[in-house]
């Protein structure tokens, strides 16, 4: 008896998590094509997407279909700043930028911006240059890395913080001499990340100066942006006359 009893509970456990399987198979594409839609809908009333060339046909389909769950957090980062009197929205760094970019909007570490799929949030003044390449040159990097790596994005962005800030907590505890234990944390946890040392380096700011503790690595992923945006210089031919 106790173990038909059993095999009625276990089947009935069994059923129910298929059931709810299925539930969720089946709404998950109703909840992209949702996502999508308002994504699409607020970034075609602000224009944000770059038609002209092939980054914005890119960009759109990527926010539409791999980079689902993180165009979710958009909206999400949208709905923030649209309910907020002080979001600022920064017509001039997203119009055709295939990014949204907010002043203030969605930023829970005050002084820091934060980039959720396409939405920039904490940018700051736009009129300081410092600002504005900190948009350009930095958080759009994260709106498409964002856009690449779609759902692993979020899992190794998260799974770095968790696990790199155990590693240095471990570190400092082993040195116990140096940097202090919040430095070496932050160091180790969100700088030595890989998608910001990526970020880091196309902003031509890394090592960022006084903020990162002596540990891991010293040099750049990759050439700044500044650089190869400018122009190449050719070298001067024979003088003929």
């Amino acid at each position: 008896m106790r173990v038909g009893a059993l095999g009625a509970l276990l089947s009935a456990v069994f059923v129910g998590l298929a059931a709810a399987a299925l539930a969720l198979e089946a709404w998950l594409p109703v909840a992209a094509a949702v996502i999508g839609g308002v994504n699409g809908v607020l970034s075609g009333w602000r224009g944000i997407y770059d038609w002209s060339c092939r980054d914005g046909f890119i960009a759109f389909v990527l926010d539409s279909t791999w980079s689902i769950v993180m165009t979710a957090a958009a909206v999400f980062a949208n709905g923030v700043a649209l309910v907020q009197r002080d979001a600022g929205y920064v017509p001039q760094l997203s119009e055709r930028k295939n990014q949204h970019v907010h002043e203030r909007g969605f930023m829970p570490r005050k002084g820091f911006a934060i980039t959720l799929g396409n939405v920039i949030g904490g940018a700051g003044d736009p009129g300081l240059a410092r600002k504005r390449k900190l948009v350009t040159d930095h958080e759009s990097v994260h709106c498409w890395q964002a856009r690449w790596f779609g759902p692993l994005y979020p899992v190794l962005y998260v799974g770095w913080l968790v696990l790199g800030g155990a590693v240095g907590a471990v570190w400092w505890a082993a040195a116990r001499r140096g940097d202090s234990f919040p430095k070496v944390v932050e160091t180790a946890s969100y700088y030595l990340n890989p998608f910001e040392w990526w970020a880091y380096s196309r902003h031509g700011y890394w090592p960022p100066k006084g903020k990162v503790a002596d540990m891991g690595w010293q040099r750049p992923c990759c050439r700044p942006l500044a650089e190869v945006r400018a122009p190449a210089t050719e070298p001067a031919g024979p003088v003929t006359r």
